[in-house]
């Protein structure tokens, strides 16, 4: 079973030296919070449900945040981490699933994130309800939060069951959101049905210029239900950006003030008006400011996701 959100660079992360993890902090606390390269900062989107808002881009943890609890690794994390909220992110994803992630992101956010300002995303992804319930008390007590902001269904595994134990974890008020995901095209249809029946706050699905299906029909069908959507693959794991490497970006590039493939690629995902975030994943400090970057406006219109979904297709 594989995962929702995903290491999204090129390649394996390089562990930062604790002298280069403690000067990207100290370099990260400098920055002020709303405020992004272009002027404009992250683009605020609108929780349908609620009004609440959220930056365009998140963090997944996949991979990225399964570290042990100290050495440069864990050094390397902390200092992505703190660019990333210092740049203006907040929505974190993680899942039971992502091996240790959910247990250094509550280390970590101990540490920077006091306030509590992360918006802190995970998953249940077991079967039967008492298992179920096991895991999102873990959660609760990995990410130190008496409250988690979303906790979604991962796949769908055993949803009428967990959707169950999500409602009442919601009127207890340990959950704020609830949520479905999956990572596959193939499950496109059980995510429609499942958005038509249950009506979640949020949809996690694929979506991305080399897997777009989910334009046709499941993100219009999440508009039209008033579910936020949050967008995992946006760059199919590394692969879009090693497909345009060595190949020059195409004139919408800089008419969007694009500096990279993957700031092209996750501006093409959000020129969809259903998207509310998506999640690109790393444990590079560099790598989320710049994906964070490509939450900054403008966003392409119709003629130039054509053209780039045309560039795209020649690569």
């Amino acid at each position: 079973m594989r995962s929702n959100s995903v290491l999204e660079r090129e390649g394996p992360c390089r562990a930062l030296t604790r002298r280069e993890a403690l000067r990207l902090i100290g370099a990260a606390a400098a920055l002020p919070g709303t405020t992004l390269a272009g002027q404009n900062g992250p683009q605020a989107r609108e929780i349908p449900g609620s009004g609440e808002s959220l930056p365009a881009v998140g963090l997944g943890t996949w991979q990225a945040f399964d570290v042990p609890p100290d050495g440069s690794e864990y050094d390397s994390a902390t200092a992505t981490l703190s660019r990333f909220l210092s740049a203006g992110g907040r929505l974190i994803d993680t899942s039971p699933m992502y091996g240790r992630a959910e247990e250094r992101i509550g280390d970590i956010l101990a540490a920077t994130d006091p306030g509590g300002g992360a918006f802190l995303a995970t998953k249940v992804w077991t079967r039967g309800r008492e298992a179920g319930r096991r895991q999102l008390e873990a959660s609760l007590r990995y990410l130190r939060r008496n409250t988690l902001d979303l906790v979604q269904v991962h796949n769908l595994v055993d949803f009428d069951t967990h959707w169950a134990t999500l409602q009442a974890a919601r009127d207890a008020g340990e959950v704020r959101y609830l949520g479905i995901t999956h990572w596959q095209a193939s499950a496109h249809e059980d995510l429609e049905r499942t958005l038509r029946s249950a009506r979640p706050d949020f949809l996690q699905v694929n979506y991305s210029l080399a897997e777009p299906e989910a334009g046709e029909r499941l993100l219009p069908l999440a508009r039209d239900r008033g579910a936020a959507v949050l967008v995992n693959r946006p760059l199919t794991k590394g692969a879009m950006i090693d497909r345009a490497r060595g190949h020059g970006l195409p004139p919408e590039a800089a008419e969007l003030g694009c500096r990279s493939a993957a700031q092209l690629f996750l501006k093409w995902v959000l020129g969809d008006p259903a998207v509310t975030v998506a999640l690109a994943g790393t444990r590079n400090p560099d790598h989320a400011k710049d994906n964070l970057d490509a939450a900054s406006p403008p966003f392409p219109d119709a003629r130039q996701r054509l053209a780039i979904e045309r560039w795209f297709a020649a690569l």
